[in-house]
């Protein structure tokens, strides 16, 4: 008797956290479309709890603010839609891929997909950091923070002694910083109308040429 009422209990409890997931994930779907088709400043908790179904009090409860959704998306997205976070499956590749051209195209598909999703909300959170000190605080931080992966690639190369001997730590950083940016994306795929696929190759062919040893 004991065992079938943990056994309850565990079930209960899950199936309770996975309710909540999946109430998480309709709240930031919600969110998504209102501030993409409206915009941060237009945009109310009001709306957002309308469409997604829940109480304003929810979301305040679950996010803090209006711009701690826009966190919330943002990082969302950085997870990219692969079955794990695209920094953990980015780290796995790495440790396990020998090729250093392979790696590069690994991280040209990864980049992408993580772009793709990440750049609208970008494109919001850099709009909206010139009159809202919370969002302006969020792209330091979006920018730090991916200054501090492309660093941590970087010096990955270097350690594996893949980098041309023309190219320094700070160097590599720099490249790998611009080829990870939503601007790139942004100008080449949502303004010059390039394939996500054309844009992968793309950003992997020029790591490859302007940064690996086999390419001097």
């Amino acid at each position: 008797m004991m065992a079938k009422v943990k056994g309850s209990r565990r079930y209960d409890s899950s199936g309770r956290q996975e309710q909540a997931r999946r109430n998480r994930e309709v709240v930031l779907d919600a969110a998504q479309r209102q501030f993409l088709d409206a915009g941060y400043g237009a945009t109310t908790i009001a709306a957002i709890a309308r469409e997604g179904g829940v109480s304003v009090e929810t979301i305040y409860k679950a996010f803090g603010s209006k711009a701690g959704l826009v966190r919330a998306i943002y990082e969302r997205g950085l997870a990219g839609q692969g079955p794990a976070p695209a920094y953990q499956r980015s780290d796995e590749m790495r440790a396990q891929e020998t090729d250093p051209k392979t790696i590069m195209r690994k991280w040209g598909a990864l980049t992408t997909e993580v772009a793709s999703a990440v750049t609208p909300i970008r494109l919001l959170i850099r709009a909206a950091a010139a009159s809202d000190p919370e969002m302006a605080e969020l792209l330091d931080d979006s920018d730090h923070d991916r200054l501090k992966r492309m660093r941590h690639h970087a010096r990955f190369l270097a350690d594996r002694g893949y980098l041309r001997s023309d190219v320094t730590l700070g160097g590599a950083t720099d490249v790998l910083w611009t080829c990870s940016s939503a601007e790139l994306y942004e100008l080449l795929v949502l303004q010059r109308g390039w394939s996500a696929m054309r844009f992968g190759r793309f950003i992997a062919e020029f790591m490859i040429s302007a940064l690996l040893a086999e390419a001097d």
